[in-house]
């Protein structure tokens, strides 16, 4: 395998995890963002922390931090990292009406955190599903993508 070509395929066609052994160490980062739309009722019942479950929002942040910390165990093929930094963070959106969910992720390390942001605000989404289903069973999770990374050797990048 050429050094500017990383790929899942080894020479013949079977799937590897990607060898960044050579690569240097530097301090890497991603954002993400996902959506859960729900009924206006079902977001102001969030909001005011009146759902019988409890705490929507501290459970789907802590099952966020936690997801990202295992993104290894859940992704074929993804590299167990020692993670420095998961943030999620949320935003009540009316007009939506909904909630965007935030992610954080960085480390130093030879190898980029997209896929820890990502696991974060899914599985973050999924946790407020589920705490909310019983009072709405039309919430949506949408639009989940990486917002912005950086560092590593192909640099920053924001959508």
């Amino acid at each position: 395998m050429s050094e500017d070509r990383l790929t899942h395929l080894d020479a013949t066609g079977a799937a590897v995890m990607v060898d960044v052994g050579d690569k240097d160490v530097t301090v890497r980062f991603a954002k993400a963002e996902a959506l859960v739309v729900m009924q206006p009722e079902t977001l102001e019942l969030i909001r005011q922390g009146n759902l019988k479950k409890g705490d929507v929002l501290a459970t789907a942040r802590v099952a966020g931090i936690m997801a990202a910390k295992r993104a290894s165990e859940l992704i074929p093929l993804c590299h167990p990292l020692m993670l420095e930094k998961v943030a999620l963070e949320f935003d009540f959106e009316p007009a939506l009406p909904g909630i965007r969910l935030r992610s954080e992720v960085r480390l130093s390390g030879k190898t980029g955190v997209e896929m820890e942001a990502l696991t974060a605000v899914t599985v973050g989404a999924l946790t407020i599903y589920d705490m909310a289903k019983a009072v709405d069973r039309t919430m949506s999770m949408t639009a989940v993508r990486v917002v912005q990374k950086g560092g590593g050797r192909s640099g920053d990048w924001t959508a």
